[in-house]
């Protein structure tokens, strides 16, 4: 039997602080969202002056990087690339930079997802975050 290693609510404390603290050094107005391995939400904070859209955008953003094991980023240009049929794919909804996928060991433990600014900064919101567990 494997051990599987899961976020506790401390990590995500540690995520989230720390991609705040990230999009506040740069007065980015943003969503962040953090999600279990399965896509299920764990963390949603809509900073002040963020789009409402973007408490919409950044979940979807995580729950694609979780469920797929790697960055929305990938997807983005799977269908920018010209594979267009990727878009019918099932439970694939945050297809834009910004969810970067929570890693140890080879195993996702789960996703941080950012909306607000330009989806390279969603991303660098999203990597500080992560970063804070020093994985």
């Amino acid at each position: 039997m494997k051990t599987k290693f899961i976020l506790e609510l401390a990590d995500v404390k540690t995520i989230a602080a720390a991609a705040e603290a990230e999009a506040l050094k740069n007065s980015w107005a943003v969503s962040i969202a953090i999600v279990d391995d399965g896509g299920h939400l764990l963390w949603l904070q809509r900073l002040d002056g963020a789009a409402a859209i973007s408490a919409h955008i950044a979940p979807a953003k995580a729950h694609t990087a979780a469920l797929g094991r790697r960055e929305s980023k990938v997807y983005e240009d799977i269908v920018n690339g010209g594979r267009a049929s990727f878009l019918s794919a099932p439970e694939v909804k945050g297809l834009l930079e910004g969810g970067v996928p929570v890693m140890k060991d080879g195993q996702c433990l789960g996703a941080v997802g950012v909306s607000g600014v330009k989806s390279s900064e969603d991303a660098q919101i999203a990597r500080a975050g992560i970063a804070a567990l020093g994985l």
